[in-house]
């Protein structure tokens, strides 16, 4: 549009510095509340309830038979143990008699370990038994890796289609949300939440459930086991569980607010280039690069630091689990080498029980140690939820009402409307266009010009007042019914990556080859596109960046004709083409508003000339009307305008 968001309202946008030079200076993230976050993320898995049932019953075969591999391990150590002590023993003797005569000898520490033994002396390894005991050991780790496997495909599915959902749910957000919204965010920031944020809740997900169920039912299976081969070594590696829960939550603790402004500023950044990026040209233009690189230094700076730190403090979490579950392995290999020599346990009963150690804080440690993937995912959440969360723009009523015809008939009663509630911009403002009339808008930079026209587009909702289209109250009507019977061609050109045909027929997708040719022939289009080496075909990049923005603009005003309106705004709609296309398209639109009501906004006085009303504005108020020639008669605010543009160049020449 002619006139800058900020032009109209100017406190409506967070200050930033001015273009793109400007600084970030984006209000600080609010605290991470991390469980409620957590929750209501874990809840977009409710849809999946039934695949999660079926990963949590692949979960637990998996780990079972996980579980149970060590202990026929230790099976297996003992029929070799127990084999290579027998062969050492006198044949035709038995186990008892070997330990009464070593009791008797005063040898009571062997003896006591032997009778924690299963002894056949003279009889050496079972090499059959031992063969059965490591096959049915593989076997459980065969089955157990192919549960993990499948558990990790139907994993991935529930997390893809979770995000699936999630990335629709923003969509429709999006499309739901008002334009004061986008005007108070950067773009960078919002495509940040978008694109990162989501990706990071992603791989969070996929990452963590999966680990959380496998890590919880281990170190529940492992404790079962433990217990059952000694309640007195089960209860040294239990004391880690407390250790383990208090040095997490502390570090968790100082890195929460960390992850949070990881992300905060990740956004910031990307919202610095994009500004950068879009006002390439001006930054070379002004020899500006200098100050962008120290902008954009210092805040890749301040995103280092907070990344680094959250990396760091949360990445303390698994090194301090690993040594806890070091002192933990010592004490049961002391404990456990004292009960074997007691007679208490066999030997592969403290190796599979040392196993278990191994596998009891493995978990712990990969718990503690996903609390910074948690952190990070959460707070990538709670970004996308307070997207999700924001304000929508009101419904449209369900029994709406629709006028008859397309005539374009449009009245504005007492119309009042202000951006914040301490600054007016519009009071009390009155007008009738009639079908077929152009209507001019005028006035200085500020006076509400761009305002009125998204007031008609219900951009914004008025405070008071009415604004009638053909009879009917605009805030009655559906606004996609209201916007379907009006056209606008902004001043900003916007294109979409596609054929310069798709280009054209966005205006109305149902028209025919014929209608889409024809509003280019009437634009001019026609006369450059077959120039072009594809024709019609010429595919487009979003930027337009091989057509000049003189054809830009055409190819917007062709897709305004296409769209046959019956009210069309133009907003400083042919300020990028030359003067003399400027003259056909003049010509073409005279055409085009036959029978439609036609508002122009316009800073070059030249082009509204002939226009049925003009409407010359300040501060939000119509402070005259009339045509060019009375209004320059009246020597009023229309005549100082056109002086200004006129007569002082003219007296600068003189």
């Amino acid at each position: 549009m002619s006139e800058s968001s900020t032009t109209d309202k100017p406190a409506a946008r967070p200050p930033r510095g001015g273009g793109p030079f400007g600084g970030m200076n984006l209000p600080a993230e609010k605290a991470l509340n991390f469980t409620a976050s957590g929750k209501r993320l874990v809840g977009k898995l409710r849809p999946e309830r039934l695949w999660l049932a079926l990963v949590f019953g692949l979960a637990v075969i998996s780990v079972t038979f996980a579980v149970l591999g060590p202990r026929l391990l230790g099976e297996g150590t003992n029929l070799i143990f127990s084999g290579i002590v027998s062969k050492a023993l006198p044949t035709g003797t038995t186990q008892a008699a070997v330990i009464d005569q070593l009791r008797a000898s005063g040898d009571t520490a062997r003896a006591d370990m032997l009778s924690g033994m299963t002894l056949t002396p003279g009889l050496g390894i079972d090499f059959a038994m031992l063969s059965t005991v490591l096959f049915w050991a593989l076997a459980l780790y065969v089955l157990s890796s192919v549960f993990s496997w499948l558990q990790a495909f139907v994993l991935n599915g529930i997390v893809q289609r979770t995000v699936y959902r999630l990335r629709e749910e923003i969509e429709a957000k999006i499309n739901r949300l008002p334009l004061s919204y986008f005007d108070k965010r950067p773009r960078g920031d919002l495509l940040s939440r978008v694109t990162n944020d989501v990706d990071n809740i992603s791989q969070s997900l996929q990452q963590s459930l999966s680990q959380v169920v496998t890590s919880l039912l281990t170190v529940i299976g492992v404790i079962v086991m433990m217990f059952l081969l000694s309640p007195l070594l089960a209860l040294i590696a239990l004391v880690t569980v407390p250790l383990t829960l208090v040095i997490t939550a502390l570090i968790a603790k100082r890195s929460q607010k960390l992850f949070v402004g990881q992300w905060r500023n990740t956004g910031e950044l990307n919202g610095q280039i994009e500004e950068t990026f879009t006002g390439h040209a001006l930054v070379k233009v002004f020899g500006r690069q200098k100050e962008v690189e120290e902008r954009f230094t210092a805040k890749n700076e301040e995103l280092y630091e907070a990344s680094f730190g959250a990396q760091f403090i949360s990445g303390l979490i698994m090194p301090a689990m690993t040594f806890i579950g070091n002192l933990v392995y010592v004490a049961i290999a002391v404990a456990g080498g004292l009960q074997v020599a007691s007679g208490a346990m066999q030997l592969g009963d403290v190796q599979a029980f040392i196993q278990y150690s191994r596998q009891f804080t493995q978990p712990l440690a990969q718990l503690g140690s996903m609390a910074n993937l948690l952190q990070s995912g959460v707070a990538s959440a709670e970004r996308v939820f307070d997207l999700l969360d924001a304000e929508e723009q009101s419904e449209d009523l369900q029994e709406a009402e629709t006028p008859e015809g397309m005539h374009g008939r449009l009245v504005f009663e007492d119309v009042s409307f202000r951006y914040t509630p301490d600054r007016p911009l519009i009071a009390d403002l009155s007008l009738v266009a009639e079908p077929g009339q152009t209507i001019a808008i005028v006035g200085p930079t500020g006076a509400g010009k761009t305002t009125l026209v998204n007031l008609m587009m219900r951009f914004y909702e008025i405070d008071s007042g009415r604004i009638l289209l053909d009879g009917v109250d605009v805030a009655q009507m559906t606004r996609r019914d209201l916007r379907s019977r009006m056209g606008m061609v902004l001043q900003d050109t916007w294109l979409f990556g596609g054929t310069i045909r798709d280009n054209i027929a966005y205006g109305r997708p149902e028209s025919t080859e014929e209608e889409i040719l024809d509003a280019a022939k009437a634009t001019y289009v026609d006369r450059f596109v077959h120039s072009l080496p594809d024709g019609y075909d010429t595919v487009l990049d979003d930027e337009g960046g091989n057509v000049s923005a003189g054809e830009m603009q055409l190819l917007t005003i062709a897709r305004a004709f296409l769209a046959k309106p019956s009210v069309l705004i133009l907003d400083e709609a042919t300020s990028s083409v030359d003067t003399r296309t400027e003259v056909l398209v003049q010509k073409a639109m005279s055409a085009l508003r036959a029978e439609r009501t036609s508002f122009v906004i316009a800073h070059r006085l030249s082009t509204i000339r002939d226009a049925d009303l003009i409407l010359v504005m300040e501060s939000g108020r119509i402070v005259e009307q009339g045509s060019h020639a009375d209004l320059l008669a009246a020597g009023g605010a229309y005549h100082a305008l056109y002086e200004a543009q006129f007569a002082a160049p003219i007296a600068d020449e003189v």
